[in-house]
């Protein structure tokens, strides 16, 4: 009972109870085994705030000194492993204060002066998505280089592309992996601009309504590389908008890791094998030992559905709550910090295993003589000749459905029995439709003919490079 007494005491807010927070209520209430990870984001704000306050004459120089070393000493020996998180803390705030204050006495007590855990959780929160939304911007440019890479080493690469997952037109296997660099290019400017609307510093907004001190915010703001200072202190404080938006950018990012994802798998499939994928990124059966599984394109698939429900989850959170700062806002971090590291996992294992996956391009080709993917280019090469394109369209859907009776592809079929349908085709029709010429003549800019390929690399390469 005493040290439970003992332990009531030692929260910083005791002063206005008299019993003691029930045991279970307690940890229901700690944050600590989650929000410990903002550690260095709290001792580095809590720095910059101190040194204002010493600047505009709030606290003595000799206090600031005093605080400044003793955090120091608490962040080198929370990184060197020397300190270890008591559990027992409320919260990030109230272990380092507690710490601060066992280990230099009553100026540690000075230096919450100014502030409330209300706009310093908001400030640690947004110190620690803008450096973990700059990792995953590094891992997007990482993954974008590999795809960029193997369409490079792919261009000559024919394969059928789909819609309705039914064979429809040649492209090249570069082309179709440049449509994902082009994606998630738009995930990077889209964390970007995320990044930018988050980059303004909360603190000094305190509770709620501000500080009857003379404190100078922008100085803290400066320090802390923001743009500026939350304008409205209610804003500072209850504003998780940037939570939401980066929890959105991070669903947009999985969508596209499981858009590839399935492509990967059906591409590894004996029934496609367009590509193999390395050892390294593949699983086995327990029991079926020829059994080759794409398991890591399977779970960023599979983790994409856990991102969405962060997402929800914060939505859902903050639909109902007034303002300003409410408890319900502590469940912001687990699920922004579980969209993160789930994210930063994925591109993790991601780009390893698009580097070693390899094009079995062969197969490809082999693939894309099937299916009549060149069917669009025989109906263009009779309205070269002059008939319309719907009169052309119909000509060549007979043809086509007289090939699937016979089993011929396009090429297969004699000039005579071309003759049969329209006097207008000749013998350079067989050249028209090869699967190079109807890749070649791909002209229009973004296309999969060769040269636009060419430029849609050196746009990539452009890209990263900003």
């Amino acid at each position: 009972m005493l040290l439970e007494r003992r332990n009531f005491m030692d929260k910083m807010w005791a002063g206005r109870f008299e019993k003691a927070l029930d045991k279970q209520a307690d940890d229901f209430n700690s944050s600590i085994h989650f929000d410990k990870k903002m550690y260095k984001q709290d001792i580095c704000g809590s720095l910059e705030h101190a040194l204002m306050l010493c600047s505009c004459g709030i606290i003595k120089e000799s206090e600031y000194q005093e605080i400044r070393k003793g955090l120091i000493s608490i962040l080198d020996d929370l990184n060197n492993g020397v300190l270890a998180f008591d559990e027992n803390a409320e919260d990030i705030h109230m272990f380092v204060e507690a710490e601060l204050t066992k280990r230099i006495g009553d100026a540690g007590k000075r230096l919450h002066t100014a502030r409330s855990r209300n706009d310093q959780v908001a400030l640690d929160l947004r110190l620690y998505m803008r450096d973990e939304a700059n990792k995953i911007i590094d891992l997007l440019k990482e993954l974008i280089g590999a795809i960029k890479d193997k369409a490079e080493e792919s261009q000559d690469a024919i394969m059928p592309g789909y819609t309705h997952l039914q064979r429809a037109q040649p492209i090249t296997f570069a082309h179709h992996l440049l449509a994902y660099c082009m994606m998630l290019l738009r995930d990077v400017t889209r964390l970007k601009d995320a990044i930018a609307r988050m980059n303004y510093s909360p603190l000094g907004s305190c509770a709620l309504a501000g500080t009857t001190y003379p404190t100078d915010r922008e100085m803290v703001a400066k320090a802390l590389d923001f743009d500026g200072v939350c304008m409205n202190s209610i804003d500072g404080v209850s504003d998780r908008d940037y939570c939401v938006e980066l929890e959105s950018a991070f669903s947009i990012i999985m969508m596209h890791l499981s858009r590839l994802s399935e492509e990967i798998i059906l591409w590894s499939s004996w029934e496609f094998k367009f590509v193999e994928l390395d050892d390294a990124y593949t699983t086995g059966s327990s029991i079926m030992p020829q059994k080759k599984n794409p398991d890591m394109a399977e779970l960023v698939r599979g983790k994409t559905g856990r991102v969405y429900g962060d997402l929800m989850a914060t939505l859902t959170m903050l639909k109902g709550i007034p303002l300003a700062y409410n408890k319900d806002m502590q469940e912001d971090k687990e699920a922004i910090f579980d969209a993160t590291e789930t994210v930063i996992k994925c591109l993790g294992v991601f780009i390893p295993m698009i580097k070693t996956m390899k094009p079995l391009k062969e197969n490809m080709y082999n693939a894309a003589k099937r299916g009549f993917i060149n069917a669009t280019d025989l109906a263009d090469y009779l309205t070269k000749k002059g008939l319309p394109f719907r009169s052309a369209y119909k000509i060549v859907g007979t043809i086509v459905g007289e090939c699937v009776k016979s089993g011929k592809t396009l090429d297969e079929v004699t000039l005579e029995e071309y003759k049969k349908h329209s006097d207008v085709f000749e013998n350079d029709l067989y050249e028209e439709i090869s699967l190079e010429t109807c890749v070649k003549k791909r002209i229009s800019k973004g296309g999969t003919g060769y040269e636009s390929v060419k430029e849609q690399i050196t746009y990539v390469t452009e890209q990263l490079k900003k």
